[in-house]
């Protein structure tokens, strides 16, 4: 026992590199996990005093741990079981698909990455590209939605900036929770946004077994009171118009809903904006058939660092307004009452026509829709003169902003637009530019359903 041996130097350091790794991992490694899963609580059990909507204790699961009970739900063991019989497959080979399905989806929620820096950021870039306007919040029905509620924003889908004004309008009622499309599957992207609470969705996904994969956790995030946002358009529009609603993630909820269990409200948010940043873009998308969207994320990246650029040499102004109203809540259980069968189609119908029903009137598409509908140029008094026509036929309670400084609104307006040369300004009066008439059409687009 006190023999002497000799060891080679490389084998020796081998040796103490392996004693520490081990002592580390199971003395040091624990301690530390244990000091940060502490202090975040005390971080989280902070905000939540400040949230009108508290952070639920699903979003702060370990996420190796969320992975495992998802695909160990019965519905998703019996989905591995069906698909490896389809395609001739071990089941153990299916059930890492599922795994690796699940790792797709699950998010890696940090309060800190969600209040301390996307908060920032998202104000930040609101600010710096529009002047933000909360134009209609009923906040009675609002703070009445029963707090053991899982609320779900359903929000039409104008640009890709709409992730970050929600986040920043939202801010103070609680966390959401994104289902984001596999545009932001991108490192390092991802990373931030898997942290941020999102969940990535293969939007055009026909594999059942991912579905169920899906379905499980939305299901799961749902009954646990996780406050969602989707876009039940599914996609951005290409001409500016409200869409059709897709019913995937509804549908998600809606199966999963039981009547003795938790509600659900739903909770619609319609945005407009001046400009939306990627116009051009959607035009070229939709003349080439919906399949030629070129926006790369690198390029939408290379986009904002060139305006923030810009800005901070002073050389850019704001791209006019961008406007959020929030519709009337949709209970599930009060909605289901009514419904005989499938609940989804309806329910999606009718989410759809509330955001639809208070989309914000902003000066840049009330002026677009004045032009379209002009026969010949316009003088400014005949600008001054249909602009006024039109708002005085809106509700009362429709387009505030533009009725208490109406000049500012028109000049705000015809100088976006010329700038972008929409129109053409010459002898006293303004025309549009044929060359230019898609982007026209695209901005009257959003408000036509509202003015018809």
């Amino acid at each position: 026992m006190t023999s002497t041996i000799e060891l080679p130097l490389w084998l020796f350091a081998l040796i103490l590199l392996f004693a520490v790794v081990t002592a580390a991992s199971h003395l040091l490694f624990p301690s530390v996990r244990w000091f940060f899963r502490r202090r975040m609580e005390r971080v989280v059990a902070r905000l939540n005093e400040r949230l009108e909507r508290p952070i639920e204790p699903f979003k702060l699961a370990q996420r190796h741990d969320m992975i495992e009970r998802l695909i160990y739900q019965p519905d998703v063991t019996r989905a591995v079981s069906e698909h490896a019989a389809e395609e001739g497959i071990p089941e153990a080979v299916a059930f890492e698909t599922a795994k690796r399905y699940a790792g797709e989806i699950v998010p890696s929620f940090s309060a800190t990455m969600y209040f301390g820096v996307a908060i920032k950021i998202a104000r930040f870039l609101s600010r710096a590209f529009y002047r933000v306007r909360l134009t209609h919040v009923d906040e009675a029905a609002l703070d009445a939605i029963p707090q053991e509620s899982t609320v779900v924003y359903v929000i039409n889908h104008k640009s890709n900036m709409d992730y970050v004004l929600v986040t920043y309008l939202a801010a103070r009622r609680g966390a959401l929770s994104y289902a984001v499309g596999e545009w932001a599957r991108v490192w390092p992207l991802s990373r931030l946004i898997r942290a941020m609470g999102a969940y990535f969705i293969r939007r055009k996904s026909r594999n059942d077994l991912y579905r169920k994969v899906l379905a499980a956790y939305v299901r799961l995030a749902t009954e646990a009171g996780v406050a969602q946002a989707m876009f039940p358009e599914g996609r951005l529009s290409l001409t500016g118009a409200p869409q059709d609603p897709k019913l995937g993630l509804i549908k998600y909820i809606t199966d999963a809903y039981q009547p003795d269990g938790r509600d659900v409200v739903f909770v619609p948010v319609a945005i407009n904006y001046d400009r939306v940043l990627e116009d051009r873009i959607l035009l070229e998308s939709a003349a080439s058939g919906g399949k030629g969207f070129r926006a790369r994320i690198s390029v939408i990246v290379g986009f904002f660092f060139k305006q923030l650029l810009l800005r901070l040499r002073g050389k850019v102004h704001r791209f006019g307004n961008a406007t959020v109203r929030f519709g009337r809540p949709v209970s599930l259980t009060e909605f289901s009452k009514d419904v005989t069968g499938d609940v989804a189609k309806p329910l999606g119908v009718e989410l759809m026509r509330r955001i639809n029903g208070v989309v914000p009137i902003l000066p840049v598409p009330l002026m677009a829709y004045i032009f379209e509908q002009a026969s010949g140029p316009l003088s400014e008094e005949d600008v001054k003169g249909a602009f006024a026509a039109r708002l005085s036929a809106l509700p009362q309670n429709r387009a505030r902003f533009m009725r208490d400084a109406p000049e500012e609104a028109i000049e705000s307006a015809l100088k976006t637009m010329v700038g972008r040369r929409v129109l053409l300004e010459g002898d006293g009066t303004f025309s549009v530019n044929k060359d230019q008439a898609d982007i026209l059409r695209f901005y009257a687009n959003s408000i036509r359903h509202l003015l018809g």
